[in-house]
């Protein structure tokens, strides 16, 4: 019986270090996030802007289809991915100077602000909603990855084509 439980014992303790590795690893992603990047804001800041200068833009349809498809994001984690994708939503709506948020800008936005794997499921809620894809075609070619450095300037050359 000693053997067993001591067994017990060393496995919790791995399974206490694993789950508080977890935990410290997305803490400290948060905390990357808070740092101030060369022009003194951080990306937290960043996004709280855009959410405020734009928060009077949203509709209640474009808020609806924003929740439907963030909802196959776990629901710990959905607060955080609404508020990155309505940022950057915000974003794209003040750099192509527009009155309110509408469902292109939204589906662009959410492309953008998205990785790559979650294009899958962009698609298939779109093509569920009869919204034809082809015309957003140009963003689901790049990743995130793509749009980190230089992606103002690859979306203003493709609408001006």
């Amino acid at each position: 019986m000693g053997i067993i439980t001591d067994y017990l014992i060393v496995l919790w303790g791995f399974l206490m270090l694993g789950f508080m590795a977890i935990g410290g690893f997305f803490m400290f992603r948060k905390f990357l996030k808070q740092l101030p990047k060369a022009d003194g804001k951080s990306d937290m800041d960043w996004q709280n802007y855009y959410m405020e200068k734009t928060i009077h833009m949203w509709e209640q349809e474009e808020k609806d289809l924003l929740e439907e498809l963030v909802s196959p994001v776990p629901e710990i984690f959905r607060d955080v991915a609404r508020q990155t994708i309505a940022s950057k939503i915000g974003e794209l709506a003040l750099k192509q100077n527009k009155d309110k948020i509408t469902q292109e800008l939204l589906i662009e936005g959410y492309i953008i602000g998205t990785p790559k794997r979650d294009h899958r499921f962009l698609r298939k809620k779109l093509t569920e909603k009869n919204i034809n894809v082809d015309s957003y075609e140009k963003f689901f070619t790049m990743s995130k990855d793509d749009y980190a450095k230089g992606w103002k300037e690859r979306a203003k050359k493709e609408r001006e084509t």
